[in-house]
C-alpha cells in the first residue's frame, strides 16, 4: 500500500502500473480467481442479472473467472464499446464466449455493434470497473481517459436511486492510504481485491468497512 503522496496523478499512475505489471502471470491468475470467489458470494453480485465488465489489459485484474460464474447462473454479460460521438464515453454490448471481437483504437478487444443492441449504463445492474489505484473509501484512480467518469456522470445527481452498482476490481498492491478526489470523479460502491472487500461509506464521516 502506498502512503499519501503529493505526486501528480500522471506520475502516480505510472508507479501503480509498474507495481501491477511486477506481478507474474501466475500470481495475477491466482488473484483473479480469489476475487471471483469473494465477489460471487456478495449480495450485489447475486442479485444482479445484467453485468458489464471489461477486457483486462496492461496487467489489470482479469474479470473473466467472475464472468464465467455469472454465465453459469444465467446472468447476461456485457463489455464496453467506445462511443464514436461524443468521444470519451462508453456504450455496453452483450457478449457471449466465442463471439468475434475487434480491437478499438487503444488495441483493446470489444464486441461489434452490428450483432447486438447497444445498452446504456442505467439499464445495467452492475458494472465491474478496472482501476489503477484506489483507497479504502472506494475512491478510484483510472487510466486518465475519463471514459467511466463521463459515462457515469449522471450518478452525481442521484443520492437515492443509483443504477448500476459500481464495483472496482484490483490487487491489494494498488491500494493507497488516501486518494484525493477530483470534482468529476465517480466513487465506487465496492472495491474487491484478493484479500478484502472495501465498502464505500454512506457519509464522509463514516469509516469504510473492510472484511
Amino acid at each position: 500500500m502506498f502512503s499519501p503522496t503529493p505526486l501528480p496523478r500522471a506520475e502516480l499512475r505510472q508507479r501503480l502500473r509498474r507495481q501491477r505489471r511486477g506481478l507474474d502471470p501466475r500470481t495475477r491468475r491466482r488473484h483473479s480467481n480469489a476475487v471471483a470467489r469473494r465477489l460471487a458470494r456478495h449480495p450485489l453480485f447475486l442479485r444482479s442479472q445484467r453485468i458489464a465488465a471489461y477486457w483486462a489489459a496492461d496487467a489489470e485484474l482479469d474479470p473473466a473467472p467472475l464472468l464465467e460464474r455469472a454465465r453459469r447462473r444465467f446472468k447476461q454479460c456485457f463489455l464496453p464499446v467506445l462511443r464514436p460521438h461524443p468521444e470519451h464515453k462508453l456504450w455496453f454490448v452483450r457478449h457471449t464466449p466465442g463471439e468475434a471481437l475487434s480491437r478499438n483504437r487503444f488495441g483493446i478487444p470489444e464486441p461489434g455493434l452490428r450483432q447486438h443492441r447497444i445498452v446504456l449504463p442505467w439499464a445495467l445492474d452492475t458494472i465491474l470497473v478496472p482501476l489503477v489505484g484506489f483507497d479504502a473509501a472506494c475512491r478510484r484512480l483510472g487510466m486518465g481517459g475519463g471514459f467511466y467518469d463521463r459515462t457515469l456522470a449522471y450518478l452525481r445527481q442521484r443520492s437515492h436511486w443509483r443504477r448500476p452498482a459500481l464495483i472496482g476490481l484490483g490487487y491489494e498492491c494498488q491500494r493507497l492510504s488516501e486518494l484525493p478526489s477530483a470534482p468529476w470523479d465517480i466513487p465506487l460502491d465496492l472495491v474487491v481485491t484478493e484479500r478484502h472487500t472495501y465498502l464505500r461509506p454512506r457519509r464522509p464521516a463514516e469509516a469504510p468497512a473492510v472484511d
